[in-house]
């Protein structure tokens, strides 16, 4: 049985115009689950998300914001080795400690 905020992530859909979720919506719970989130931060944001302390608006922001980026960095610079953790803004910081 899903918990209601995991069902929450399942049936938001989010229009976003990077890597091959380009000209589609996608849920946000399958964006938080793409090879463009690091695990360390999608952790993080689910367990905020889970707890209160980021709302579905806060979670769509941070979650759009780093999956375009990293696309973007992807097609700028093509991956012939380790992939680079991307590095958070202080807005996307913000959102995720709730300064």
């Amino acid at each position: 049985r899903e918990e209601p905020w995991e069902t929450t992530l399942k049936t938001t859909k989010v229009s976003i115009e990077a890597g091959e979720f380009r000209g589609h919506r996608v849920s946000l719970w399958d964006l938080l689950h793409s090879r463009y989130i690091p695990e360390e931060n999608r952790k993080e944001l689910l367990e905020l998300f889970q707890a209160g302390e980021l709302t579905l608006e806060q979670v769509k922001t941070v979650v759009t914001t780093i999956v375009t980026r990293t696309a973007a960095a992807e097609r700028a610079e093509p991956v012939s080795g380790p992939r680079a953790e991307p590095v958070a803004t202080e807005a996307e910081s913000t959102a995720l400690h709730g300064d």
